[in-house]
C-alpha cells in the first residue's frame, strides 16, 4: 500500500518535523499511531496522504512516486485516499448531505460534480453513512448547527460514503464520549475489514488504540520509536513513549489483548528499515 523509505521533512522555517521515517504497510493492514503531542502524527499522516512532499528519502504510494506524477495522475491518485480529520474542513453554510457527497467528487465526471452542487444526487447514500453513526436524521442540517463531535462523524461519514483504499484518520474522535469514540472506531475498523482497505489512525486516546488496532506505532520527536503487534506494546513501554518528552500518559488498557482487534492487520513489524 505504501512504504516510506528514511523519510524526512524539514519545514521553511528550518524545524525538523520527520527523521527518518521507515515505515511499510500492505494492503488491508489496520494501525494505530500513538506519542505525544508535537510528536509528527499529523504529518506523518499528511505527507501519506501526499499533501506534503518529503524533503528527504523517498514514499512509495499505490507502487509509484507520487511527486514523480503529472498534476492530472496525482489527483487522481488522492481520490484513492479518504482523511478524516480532526477539524473536518466543512463550510458552516453547507448542508451535510452536500458535504458526504463531496467525498466523491474526484471519483465522479465533472458533470455529475457539477449536479450534484446544485442538487444532491445520491441522498439515500449520504443518509446510509449518517445511519452508520447515528447521524441519518441530520442528513438536510446545515454544518454550522451541529456541535464538534457531530462535525467530526460528518467527516467519517464522508470518508465511509468515499470507500476509499487507504484510510487516514488524524484524531477522528477526539470531540467524542469514549463511548461513541469506541463505537465509531470500531464503525472505520469495520467498513475498513469488509472492503479489504487498509486503515491508518492517529489517536490520542492510548486505551482506543490498544483495543482496536492490531499494530501499533509509537512515535517521538519525529521519530519512529516502536512498531509493533499490540500484544507486545506494553505498560512500560508506553511511559516511556510518554515519559521521555515529560508528557502525560493518557489513560490504557492494562490488558491490550483481552479484546482483540477487528481483522488481520497483516504481519506485523518492528520498524526494520527498508532500503
Amino acid at each position: 500500500m505504501f512504504r516510506l523509505h528514511d523519510v524526512s521533512l524539514r519545514h521553511a522555517n528550518g524545524f525538523v518535523a520527520l527523521r527518518e521515517i521507515c515505515l511499510a504497510v500492505t494492503a488491508g493492514e489496520h494501525i494505530a499511531i500513538v506519542g505525544p503531542s508535537g510528536a509528527g502524527k499529523t504529518t506523518l499522516l499528511r505527507l501519506i496522504a501526499a499533501s506534503l512532499r518529503p524533503t528527504g528519502g523517498h514514499l512509495d504510494l499505490f507502487g509509484t512516486d507520487p511527486w514523480a506524477l503529472s498534476a492530472a495522475e496525482l489527483r487522481r491518485l488522492r481520490a484513492c485516499i479518504g482523511v478524516a480529520h480532526q477539524a473536518p474542513p466543512l463550510p458552516p453554510r453547507q448542508r451535510v448531505v452536500t458535504a458526504i457527497l463531496a467525498g466523491r467528487l474526484g471519483q465522479w465526471p465533472w458533470w455529475k460534480a457539477l449536479v450534484s452542487l446544485a442538487y444532491p444526487v445520491d441522498i439515500a447514500g449520504a443518509r446510509a453513512a449518517l445511519a452508520r453513526l447515528d447521524l441519518g436524521e441530520r442528513v438536510f442540517d446545515r454544518c454550522d448547527r451541529l456541535s464538534g463531535g457531530q462535525l467530526q462523524r460528518v467527516g467519517i461519514a464522508r470518508v465511509l460514503y468515499q470507500q476509499a483504499q487507504l484510510v487516514l484518520a488524524d484524531e477522528p474522535v477526539s470531540a467524542l464520549d469514549p463511548a461513541l469514540a469506541l463505537q465509531t472506531v470500531r464503525v472505520l475498523n469495520s467498513d475498513a475489514r469488509v472492503r479489504g482497505a487498509t486503515l491508518v489512525a492517529s489517536l490520542h486516546a492510548v486505551d482506543l488504540a490498544l483495543s482496536c488496532f492490531p499494530r501499533i506505532i509509537g512515535m517521538r520527536a519525529g521519530r519512529v520509536a516502536f512498531d509493533l503487534p499490540v500484544a507486545e506494546v506494553d505498560e512500560a513501554l508506553l511511559r516511556e513513549l510518554y515519559a521521555a518528552e515529560g508528557a502525560f500518559l493518557p489513560a490504557f488498557a492494562s490488558d491490550p489483548a483481552s479484546d482483540p482487534p477487528p481483522g488481520d492487520g497483516g504481519a506485523p513489524r518492528r520498524g526494520t528499515c527498508w532500503r
